[in-house]
């Protein structure tokens, strides 16, 4: 699992969850600020998984000029 590096907003945690599991990024993102309504480590989680997952890799020609 990466990052997404297109399906971004903030680190592209959400984009990358998406893209894994063949969703929207905005259901994904939808979902998870419905769960910050419950208590819970919502955004501590969300923290450790832009420390820890990788951003996904350039495509070639990607961002270049």
């Amino acid at each position: 699992m990466f990052r997404s590096r297109e399906h971004k907003i903030i680190a592209g945690v959400c984009g990358g969850i998406a893209e894994k599991w063949g969703w929207r990024p905005t259901m994904v993102r939808l979902l998870f600020l419905l769960s910050c309504i419950l208590p819970g480590p919502q955004f501590i989680i969300y923290l450790i998984m832009w420390a820890f997952i990788p951003k996904a890799p350039a495509r070639a020609g990607y961002g270049q000029w």
